[in-house]
């Protein structure tokens, strides 16, 4: 027979009491600082609501937030004819959404090219593209004027006040820094997979479009995004290129609304970008599964 020893029960130490102190030292800190960082996001969103759906047409008659409840400003964006805020939303989404996706081929092309193929001066582009990076565009604002001034003579479709143009701009200055991003996230992709095409007989072509953009899908989806919210919030640029009220974009647009000295609107204001924020949460929730299996890819074999 086998004998079992038991520990009497009051040998056994007593559990010591879990104090708010070391409770707070454990876990509670972590607690508080969420706390702190989720009222420090959520704070001006809810702000900006409630100003537009107050009808004073000022922001510090919203300190007290939805005291007063109201869509006139809602109603008033689309009644003004000097400003027209559905052009601006159509464009704001045409331009942005080109330049996502423009952005994203592009990008991607150059990505796949520098990751996988050798070539004289492949080390010199990949340097290039990170050296010019360092200066920001704005810094070319200038040059791009007189660039697209010169242009217009020649080609009127890539001049001064045209949305093809500003696409253009838009696409030069987010090429560089997208693809180095791009190139370290090819590099990721076993090449054996590339190897094992040619054998079947796919060319780069075939290689690039049906395989290696599928498997690279995470990173194009972050760089969509990223560039459409780049370009929906520029301003600078914008404002340069696009003259004509009808052609221009939220960023600007918006602007008139609180640009004179005695007739600004801060209510409408914030309607509109509230609705502005609309496209952009869209998007995200459309490309939020590729975005989260990106971060997980490869956690579990």
């Amino acid at each position: 027979m086998s004998s079992s020893t038991h520990t009497p029960l009051s040998e056994i130490p007593a559990r010591r009491p879990v104090t708010a102190g070391a409770w707070f030292r454990a876990t509670g800190w972590r607690h508080l600082i969420g706390i702190v960082m989720v009222v420090f996001s959520v704070f001006p969103l809810l702000y900006v609501l409630s100003a537009s759906l107050n009808p004073n047409g000022t922001l510090i008659g919203s300190n007290a937030l939805f005291s007063r409840l109201g869509f006139d400003s809602y109603v008033a964006l689309f009644q003004s004819s000097q400003q027209p805020y559905a052009a601006w939303f159509v464009n704001t989404l045409v331009i942005g959404l080109t330049t996502a996706v423009g952005t994203v081929l592009l990008g991607a092309l150059a990505a796949y090219t520098f990751s996988r193929m050798r070539f004289t001066g492949r080390r010199f582009g990949l340097m290039s593209l990170l050296v010019v990076q360092i200066f920001p565009q704005l810094l070319a604002v200038v040059a791009i004027f007189l660039l697209l001034t010169t242009l217009g003579d020649i080609f009127p479709a890539l001049g001064l006040d045209n949305q093809l143009a500003l696409i253009m701009v838009y696409l030069g200055g987010a090429l560089g820094v997208n693809t180095y991003l791009m190139y370290g996230f090819f590099n990721t992709v076993p090449p054996a997979i590339d190897e094992a095409a040619k054998i079947d007989g796919a060319g780069h072509a075939r290689i690039f479009f049906t395989i290696i953009l599928r498997l690279v899908a995470p990173i194009l989806a972050v760089v969509g995004l990223l560039s459409f919210i780049a370009t929906t919030n520029e301003f600078v640029i914008a404002s340069v290129v696009l003259v004509s009220p009808e052609k221009q974009t939220l960023a600007v647009g918006l602007y008139q609304f609180v640009s004179q000295e005695f007739t600004s609107n801060w209510s409408v204001f914030a309607a509109g970008a509230v609705l502005a924020a609309l496209p952009v949460m869209a998007l995200f929730l459309f490309l939020q599964k590729y975005i989260v299996g990106g971060l997980t890819a490869g956690s579990v074999k």
